[in-house]
């Protein structure tokens, strides 16, 4: 059984930064496609960074150049940073993992999601 636990969300202002963790990540998630999605209110399910099994990683263009995905083998988590945040990131954000994903930025790919952890950006 797999279990999602995002952490690290809240409100800040418009320029701020926060830092987003995944916990319990499967041990063996080198082997998933592992990925951050968003969901803004009234708004379809996003992709914002995808960490595929060949070892890329493949932002959206709304993100790129301030966010960072990374992670920690040994604590088995993943992280996303997230600087110069803008109104517009103003999402609950999900992570999501699948041992095979065909179209990576699909949410109905993924097997495995969080409860998700609210982030608000105010101007």
């Amino acid at each position: 059984h797999v279990q999602l636990v995002e952490s690290g969300g809240g409100s800040v202002q418009a320029g701020g930064s926060l830092r987003l963790s995944c916990a319990a990540v499967p041990p063996n998630y080198s082997s998933f496609c592992m990925a951050w999605f968003r969901q803004g209110a009234g708004k379809e399910r996003e992709a914002v960074v995808v960490f595929e099994r060949d070892g890329r990683t493949v932002y959206a263009d709304s993100v790129k150049g301030r966010f960072t995905f990374s992670k920690d083998n040994d604590k088995n988590t993943l992280y996303l940073q997230m600087n110069s945040l803008k109104p517009e990131d103003t999402a609950m954000y999900y992570c999501a993992g699948a041992p095979v994903v065909y179209s990576p930025t699909e949410p109905y790919e993924y097997n495995y999601w969080g409860q998700g952890t609210q982030v608000t950006v105010s101007k």
